[in-house]
């Protein structure tokens, strides 16, 4: 019998692994695409948001300790940059984290994690503005 007790627990474990993030991703776009509130972040994504939800589904795994599917596929994520053709400040930024709450509450992670993720997530939104309004 295997002891796990010393075993570290990744996020991506405590998200379910690639099943949990694909479901909180989903979560997150079906708001975006569904919710009128959050018209300002659906407008600077293409009409299909296929290709967004793998992409962000690819980098979550990576990013939350799971395999690098993103980075397999485009290289290093390069996140700033990346975004810097779209124009996001505080009100996108906080529609993005809106969404992505709902995502964690629809998810039903425990809420311990999901303050821990929403603080991660809300330093890298706020690092992803190119606009000061």
């Amino acid at each position: 019998m295997q002891d796990n007790t010393n075993t570290p627990t990744t996020l991506f474990d405590l998200l379910g692994g690639e099943t949990g993030i694909r479901s909180l991703v989903d979560h997150f776009y079906d708001h975006m695409d569904l919710d009128g509130e959050f018209a300002l972040i659906r407008q600077l994504h293409p009409a299909s948001l296929g290709g967004s939800r793998d992409k962000l589904h690819w980098f979550l795994c990576g990013w939350s300790g799971g395999p690098d599917l993103y980075i397999e596929r485009f290289g290093h994520p390069r996140l700033r940059a990346r975004h810097l053709p779209y124009p996001i400040g505080i009100a996108e930024r906080d529609q993005w984290m809106a969404c992505m709450r709902l995502a964690m509450q629809d998810s039903q992670l425990d809420p311990d994690l999901q303050q821990r993720l929403g603080e991660s997530f809300h330093a890298t939104a706020d690092w992803m503005r190119n606009r000061g309004a």
